[in-house]
C-alpha cells in the first residue's frame, strides 16, 4: 500500500502557528494523567478530537485492577496477569505496573475519585482471569465516568493545561529525525502547525474498525496511523481483544456487558437454555476474554444462532439492580429486565492490545514522540489483556510518559522554532462516498479478522483492503470524516497483514488453520515500519523474547 506522509496540502509559510512545550494528543484517561505529570513550569497543550468525556476511558464499566486485599499478593496479580497474556507479557513490565497498582489508585482518591465502598473500605470485585477480589470500581458499573470526572477537574484546574476540544490532529510533523509536534483542525476548519518541544500521543483505540464494537465513534485509529506515517514502529497489530458480552439487540447501540456480571455469577447459555462454558474450559463463565470470545462463537456456529445470553434470574435481584444500575437501565430500554430476562449478546471489539512501540518510559522509536495508554505495546497484555488492567496501564504509563517529556522539554533547547515543513496539494481522485465505504470495511473486517480467522480470509481481506486503499489513500479531504476512514484503512492494513503472517493461535488471535501455539516459531513480536525516507516500502520484523516464563493457570 502507497502511503502519504502527510494527508492534507500545508506550508509552515503561510500556517497559523502555536507553541507549546508539551503536546498531548488525546484526552483519556492517559492523556489527562501524562498532562498532570508535566511540571507546572512547562505549557502543556492537550488536543482531543471531540469533548474530553469521549473516550474508551470514560465508557469503562469494569474497574481499575490492585492488590488491595490483605489476603491478595503482587505475585498473584503478576501470575494472572501473564496467564492471560498467553507467554507473550514482559515481566519487568507485569511487576512493575501491578506494584503501582495501589499507588495510582491511592492518588485517584486523593483527587477526588468516589470509588464504591464496602463499610467504609473500598469495594473490590472480581473478574475474568483473575485470581483474587481486586478490582475496584465505582457507581456500579461506571468506574470509568467517575475516573474521567476527577481527573477532568483536576486537570482543568491546573493554570499550565491548555485544552483544545474539538480538534482533530491529522498528522505528526517531523524534521530532521524527530517529531516537532503535529498539524491540528480545529473549529474555523483552518490547519494550524503546533510545534512542541516534546509530544505525548495518548489517542485510544481502534474499535470502529470492526462493525461490533464496545468502543465510541472516536475510536478510530488515529494514532497508530498517524504515528505509522511518520514512520513510528508499530507492534503487534494482530493482538485485538473482542469483549465476549456485548449486547446484541437489531437497531441498539452495541453496548458493553461488563465482565463483572459474570463476576458476580452470572451464566453464559445458549439458545437452548443450556449453560456451555463448563464444556470449554474448567474456569466457566470467568476463563479470560479470549476464551470466552471464542467459546461464545463456537456455541452462535454449533446452534445457527445470532448471539448467546447472559442469565442473571439465579441471582439476589436486589443486589444485582444496586450493583449494575447502568445496565439495568440500559437493558430496561429494550423491555429487558436482567434480574429476570435474559440478555443477548455476542463478541465485539474491545480492546487494541498491539499498537505503537514503546519502552518502559513511554518513548518511542521517534525522537521527541512519547505515547501511553491504548494506542500502545508496552508489553503488558502479552496477547490477551487480562481484564481491568488498562486504566491501571494508562494510569502508570500516562505518569511515565508525562515525567520523562516534562524532564526532556525542561533539559532541551530553550528557544523554540517553526520548521520549514510543506506538503504540496496533489490532483483530486473522483469524489466517492465515505460512508459506504466505511461500512463496506468495518464488514469486512467483522467476517474475515474477527474472533476466529484463517488463511484464506485473511488474505481476501488483506487484497480488499488494499483495493480501498488504492483510491481512498490517495485522496486529500478536508474533513475528519475523510481523514479517519483514512486511517481506519491504515490500521486494519497493518491489522490483517500481522494476523496473516502470525501462524499459529495465541491468546486473542485465533487462527482455524492453526489451532495450536507454536512457541517454538511464535513466541515472538511482530513490527511493521516504514521508512520514510526511502519511498515508503513497509519493513516488518519479528523480535524473538527471551526464554519463556511458562505459567500455566494451576
Amino acid at each position: 500500500m502507497i502511503t502519504p506522509r502527510y494527508l492534507i496540502p500545508f506550508d509552515s509559510r503561510r500556517a497559523i502557528h502555536r507553541f507549546t512545550d508539551v503536546l498531548i494528543i488525546g484526552g483519556g484517561l492517559a492523556g489527562l494523567r501524562a498532562a498532570n505529570a508535566i511540571e507546572p513550569n512547562l505549557s502543556v497543550l492537550v488536543v482531543t478530537k471531540d469533548e474530553l468525556r469521549e473516550s474508551n476511558s470514560n465508557y469503562a464499566q469494569g474497574g481499575i485492577a490492585g492488590v488491595l486485599d490483605p489476603e491478595d499478593c503482587f505475585e498473584d496479580h503478576v501470575r494472572d496477569t501473564m496467564v492471560a497474556g498467553a507467554n507473550l507479557c514482559d515481566r519487568d513490565v507485569v511487576e512493575r505496573v501491578v506494584q503501582e497498582g495501589p499507588r495510582r489508585i491511592e492518588e485517584l482518591v486523593r483527587w477526588g475519585t468516589q470509588f464504591d465502598k464496602n463499610e467504609g473500605t473500598l469495594a473490590l470485585g472480581r473478574e475474568g482471569g483473575h485470581s483474587h477480589e481486586r478490582i475496584v470500581h465505582a457507581l456500579g458499573d461506571a468506574t470509568g465516568r467517575e475516573v474521567m470526572r476527577a481527573v477532568i477537574d483536576r486537570s482543568r484546574e491546573a493554570a499550565n493545561i491548555d485544552i483544545w476540544e474539538n480538534a482533530f490532529t491529522v498528522d505528526l510533523l517531523t524534521s530532521e529525525g524527530r517529531c516537532r509536534g503535529a498539524i491540528v483542525v480545529g473549529k474555523n476548519d483552518r490547519p494550524t502547525m503546533v510545534w512542541a518541544k516534546e509530544t505525548i500521543l495518548c489517542t485510544g483505540g481502534v474499535g470502529q474498525i470492526f462493525r461490533e464494537s464496545t468502543n465510541p465513534a472516536v475510536a478510530t485509529g488515529d494514532g497508530t496511523s498517524l504515528a505509522y506515517r511518520a514512520g513510528v514502529e508499530l507492534r503487534d497489530m494482530e493482538f485485538v481483544q473482542f469483549h465476549p458480552t456485548v449486547l446484541y439487540i437489531a437497531g441498539s447501540s452495541r453496548s458493553l456487558i461488563t465482565e463483572a456480571v459474570r463476576g458476580e455469577g452470572a451464566y453464559l447459555v445458549d439458545s437452548r437454555g443450556e449453560r456451555f462454558m463448563p464444556h470449554y474450559d474448567d474456569r466457566g463463565e470467568l476463563a479470560p476474554r479470549d476464551i470466552v470470545s471464542q467459546s461464545i462463537v463456537s456455541q452462535m456456529n454449533e446452534t445457527a444462532h445470532p448471539c448467546v445470553y447472559l442469565d442473571l434470574s439465579h441471582l439476589d435481584a436486589e443486589r444485582v439492580r444496586a450493583r449494575f444500575p447502568g445496565i439495568a437501565e440500559t437493558c430496561h430500554k429494550f423491555g429487558l429486565d436482567i434480574t429476570t430476562d435474559r440478555i443477548p449478546v455476542r463478541p465485539g471489539a474491545h480492546y487494541m492490545i498491539g499498537g505503537v512501540t514503546v519502552d518502559s518510559q513511554g518513548r518511542t522509536s521517534l525522537p521527541g514522540l512519547w505515547a501511553a495508554g491504548e494506542v500502545t505495546s508496552t508489553g503488558l497484555h502479552g496477547a490477551n489483556r487480562l481484564a481491568s488492567n488498562s486504566l491501571l496501564e494508562g494510569l502508570v504509563y500516562g505518569a511515565y510518559a508525562g515525567e520523562a517529556a516534562s524532564r526532556a522539554a525542561a533539559e532541551g533547547p530553550h528557544k523554540m522554532v517553526a520548521y520549514r515543513i510543506q506538503h504540496a496539494a496533489r490532483e483530486q481522485t473522483e469524489s466517492f462516498d465515505i460512508a459506504d465505504v466505511r461500512v463496506s470495511l468495518k464488514s469486512l473486517m467483522g467476517r474475515l479478522v474477527g474472533v476466529k480467522r484463517d488463511g484464506d480470509g485473511l488474505a481476501a481481506a488483506n487484497e480488499q483492503i488494499r483495493s480501498l486503499a488504492a483510491y481512498v489513500m490517495r485522496h486529500q479531504f478536508a474533513d475528519d470524516e475523510g481523514w479517519e476512514m483514512q486511517n481506519l484503512l491504515l490500521t486494519a492494513s497493518a491489522m490483517t497483514a500481522a494476523a496473516l503472517t502470525r501462524k499459529e493461535s495465541r491468546g486473542v488471535h485465533f487462527r482455524s488453520d492453526f489451532p495450536e501455539v507454536d512457541n517454538e516459531t511464535w513466541r515472538c513480536h511482530q513490527t511493521q515500519q516504514i521508512d520514510v525516507d526511502g519511498g515508503y516500502p513497509q519493513r516488518g520484523e519479528l523480535i524473538t523474547l527471551p526464554t519463556a516464563d511458562h505459567v500455566s493457570s494451576g
